[in-house]
């Protein structure tokens, strides 16, 4: 029986709550291709003395990272986008 269909989730920057600092993608956690659980810690983003660890949207695959590391980011940008098996209907 062939594996069902994968769908693409993207991992957005979510709005932090702090106000007009800058917010840079510090680190990626983990390299594109790897396979994450929902939850697992993936990016770091900083913002002043703040750090914020974004987990996955879905257990599948890291398929691209759209955005590289000390680059500024806004809430609503788009970092990476993951796989995920589509649910069985």
């Amino acid at each position: 029986m062939p594996s069902p269909p994968a769908s693409t989730v993207p991992l957005v920057v979510p709005e932090l709550g702090l106000g007009s600092l800058p917010i840079v993608l510090s680190l990626w956690l983990i390299p594109a291709g790897r396979e994450v659980l929902a939850g697992d810690r993936v990016v770091e983003l900083a913002a002043g003395g703040v750090t914020v660890d974004l987990p996955a949207p879905v257990a599948g695959r890291c398929l691209r990272q759209l955005v590289d590391e000390d680059t500024v980011v806004r809430p609503g940008t788009v970092l990476a986008e993951f796989s995920a098996p589509e649910a069985a209907s």
